[in-house]
C-alpha cells in the first residue's frame, strides 16, 4: 500500500455552505453549488495502479471504480465502511386512477416489513455489511392526485426535499437510496416524459404487475398529467413537483446532499434514476458523484439511463426496488478496493514491469 506521506487523506475540507430550503428558488441556488472532486487523491490512485501486478487497465471498470470512490472521499485509499441504505417511503394519490394493482395499504405494510427485517434488502444489506434505515415521508399521506392536480404544494416539496437532504449522514463513506411507495413507477414515468422528448407509453412500464390493458391506461393517466402541468411548470424543480412524490422529492434532496459533502452514490433502479432526472437536467455535474448500480427490468430503464450517460455496474433483470441493486453492487466495490490496496506490486513481487 502506499506510504502516508504520499498518500492524501480526506483532503476536501468541509464546506461553510447552508441551502436553504424556504424557497424554490432557494431550492434552485442549492443545485448551483459544485464542490470539486479531490484531483490529489486521483493523482496517487493512478500512479499506484501503474504499479500493480497486473497489464495496464487490465482490472476494467473496477479500477474506475477505485479512481471514483478516492476522487469523492478525498483520499488515496478510499473505504466503503460505513456504507449506508436509505428506504424513502411515500404514498401516491394518483392510485386513485388504478395505475397499480396494489392498494396503497400495501407501503405501511413493506414499512413494516423492513423495519422487522423481512424484506431481500434486509437480507443484502446483512450480506454487504451496510446500515438500514427507513424514512417514511409525512406518515405515509399520500401526495395528490397528479393527474388532477399538483402532486405537492411547493412548501410540501421543499420539506421532503429537505428531508432527504437531513437524511444522508455525514460520515457515509458510500450512500444508496432505495424507495418504497406504491404507485411510484408512474411519478417516475410521469418526471422522464415531461423531461425528455418521448410519450408515456415510451416509459411507462407494468410496475408491480400491471396487464397489458393495465400499462396502456397508466400512460394514458401519465400523458394527461403532462398535458396538465407543462402548460405552467417551465423548471426541472416545479415539473419535480408537480409529477413527482414525497419519496422522489427526498431521494432527489439526499443525492444532492451527498453531492455537497462528496459522499460516493449509487443510484438504484427506475424509480431512483427518474427522482434525479431534475439534478440532471439542471446540471449534469450534480450527479458526477454518482454511479448507476444496475439496469432495471422495469420499461424505461435502459433508455434512462442512456439519456443521463449512466452504465450499469450490474444487468440482472431486478424490478424489485428498495435499494435492491444498489446494495447488490457494494460487493462489487468491495472487491475493487481489495484488489488495489492489497495487490502486490511489480517491485514487491520481484516481476519486471513493461518496458
Amino acid at each position: 500500500m502506499p506510504s502516508a506521506s504520499s498518500t492524501p487523506q480526506n483532503t476536501l475540507s468541509p464546506h461553510n455552505f447552508t441551502p436553504d430550503f424556504s424557497s424554490m428558488e432557494g431550492l434552485q441556488a442549492a443545485c448551483a453549488f459544485l464542490p470539486p472532486p479531490c484531483t490529489e487523491s486521483a493523482r496517487v490512485i493512478t500512479e499506484r495502479e501503474h504499479t500493480l501486478t497486473k497489464p495496464p487497465g487490465s482490472l476494467g471498470r473496477l479500477e474506475d471504480l477505485t479512481l471514483w470512490l478516492g476522487t469523492w472521499q478525498g483520499t488515496a485509499t478510499p473505504q466503503l465502511d460505513p456504507a449506508y441504505v436509505t428506504i424513502f417511503a411515500g404514498n401516491h394519490g394518483v392510485t386513485a386512477q388504478g395505475v397499480s394493482p396494489y392498494p396503497s395499504s400495501v407501503t405501511a405494510q413493506m414499512v413494516a416489513n423492513f423495519e422487522h427485517g423481512g424484506a431481500a434488502i434486509n437480507q443484502l444489506c446483512r450480506h454487504a455489511n451496510a446500515h438500514l434505515s427507513v424514512l417514511p415521508l409525512f406518515d405515509l399521506t399520500p401526495t395528490a392526485d397528479f393527474s388532477t392536480a399538483p402532486a405537492m404544494s411547493e412548501e410540501r416539496f421543499l420539506g421532503a426535499v429537505k428531508a432527504g437532504y437531513d437524511a444522508v449522514p455525514r460520515e457515509a463513506r458510500i450512500f444508496c437510496p432505495g424507495e418504497m411507495g406504491i404507485g411510484n413507477t408512474s411519478a417516475a414515468a410521469a418526471l422522464t416524459t415531461a423531461l425528455s422528448d418521448h410519450h408515456a407509453t415510451y416509459w411507462t412500464g407494468r410496475g408491480t404487475g400491471l396487464d397489458d390493458a393495465g400499462v396502456i391506461h397508466k400512460a394514458t393517466v401519465i400523458d394527461r398529467a403532462c398535458t396538465l402541468h407543462l402548460a405552467h411548470a417551465k423548471t426541472p424543480l416545479d415539473i419535480a413537483r408537480c409529477l413527482g412524490g414525497h419519496e422522489l422529492a427526498a431521494m432527489m434532496g439526499a443525492t444532492l446532499a451527498a453531492r455537497h459533502h462528496r459522499i460516493p452514490t449509487l443510484l438504484d433502479g427506475f424509480v431512483v434514476t427518474a427522482a434525479v432526472l431534475p439534478l440532471f437536467t439542471i446540471n449534469p455535474q450534480l450527479l458526477a458523484h454518482t454511479r448507476l448500480a444496475h439496469c432495471s427490468a422495469e420499461t424505461g430503464h435502459r433508455a434512462l439511463a442512456q439519456h443521463m450517460g449512466l452504465t450499469p455496474l450490474l444487468d440482472l433483470g431486478l424490478r424489485l426496488g428498495e435499494g435492491s441493486g444498489a446494495a447488490l453492487a457494494l460487493p462489487l466495490l468491495r472487491a475493487a478496493l481489495t484488489c488495489h490496496h492489497n495487490m502486490a506490486t511489480f517491485a514487491e513481487a520481484a516481476i519486471s514491469n513493461r518496458a
